[in-house]
């Protein structure tokens, strides 16, 4: 039997959007485990707590129909490292835009050469998600207007509380 491939995809998911969920459903038919990785960064204020994240990415994946395992756990350094921690040998980086491929382009760069034995793997934005970032949810949210269409149901409510 194979081994079982697994891919790493870090994410501040503050909040979770569709656009996280449709890498997630991209990167399951590349891997068989996905390890969802939570970056918690001591500078940064963010709007949930890594254990609220960590429930709100176990409720949307409970709703994706996924073959690949999914976990989810925090890192606070390098990608390459919790790759590593993991087994994991994908890196797994959605892009919406061509900002978002010059940054993520200088990431691989430099995560290739700290840990060749890992591959970056780039999987484009469709068009319903491609204009959602966690920034203007989180504004359109703090403003009082409907988020449904930016994220899963599962986070609707909890992100709409947060402003309450």
């Amino acid at each position: 039997m194979p081994t079982p491939r697994t891919a790493l995809y870090t994410g501040s998911f503050d909040p979770v959007t569709n656009g996280h969920a449709e890498i997630i459903v991209q990167g399951a038919a590349l891997a068989d485990r996905i390890v969802l990785a939570i970056g918690v960064h001591p500078g940064k204020t963010p709007l949930f707590a890594p254990d609220e994240k960590a429930d709100l990415l176990r409720a949307v994946c409970a709703d994706l129909k996924v073959a690949a395992e999914i976990e989810i756990v925090t890192f606070d350094g390098l990608a390459v490292d919790a790759a590593r921690r993991v087994g994991a040998t994908l890196i797994l980086r959605g892009l919406r835009d061509a900002t978002d491929f010059d940054y993520e382009m200088q990431m691989a760069g430099m995560n290739a050469a700290m840990a060749p034995e890992i591959r970056t793997v780039f999987l484009p934005a469709s068009g319903p998600t491609r204009h959602i970032s966690g920034t203007l949810v989180r504004q359109i949210a703090k403003m009082g207007g409907d988020v449904a269409p930016f994220v899963p149901a599962p986070v609707v409510g909890p992100l709409s509380a947060k402003f309450a």
